[in-house]
């Protein structure tokens, strides 16, 4: 599997993990909870990062078909 394509998903996979702690947590809840539901915004965050940067990833290494030149025209 390409690295770009490996990174998307794994971004993807980071950013519902996050949207899962921050959204399933309560909202005035102890310390501990607090800290996790904190942590699942930076690891949203961070998931939007990485698959970012798969998608750009991606994109610089794809193959480009050579041009066809035609000078004879």
């Amino acid at each position: 599997m390409k690295a770009g394509i490996l990174l998307i998903v794994i971004g993807t996979c980071m950013f519902v993990l996050g949207l899962g702690l921050f959204y399933w947590i309560p909202g005035k809840v102890e310390n501990t909870l607090e800290f996790i539901k904190n942590m699942g915004t930076f690891v949203g965050l961070s998931g939007m990062g990485v698959t970012l940067a798969g998608i750009l990833l991606y994109l610089i290494s794809r193959n480009e078909y050579p041009i066809k030149e035609n000078y004879d025209v």
